[in-house]
């Protein structure tokens, strides 16, 4: 099932490029990056060190925008 995309997850997709690579990004943002994967996909690509997350708060989790443009550089090849 095809989930809802919020306005900020949206024009933070669009920005990306903009974005420094020491910003962070939420799950939402990632599942949109790597071409609408399930938050499941996502946290398996976690288990299995594809992907690395940071702890904002205790129940904040982000992803490093660098990190995410060297996977996506990556799969690009």
């Amino acid at each position: 099932m095809a989930q809802k995309v919020s306005t900020s997850e949206a024009l933070a997709q669009s920005n990306f490029d903009n974005l420094p690579a020491t910003s962070y990004v939420r799950l939402p943002v990632v599942r949109g990056l790597l071409g609408g994967v399930s938050a499941a996909t996502c946290w398996r690509m976690v288990k299995a060190g594809t992907l690395k997350t940071y702890k904002l708060t205790p129940r904040t989790t982000t992803f490093n925008v660098g990190e995410l443009r060297s996977l996506l550089s990556a799969k690009a090849v």
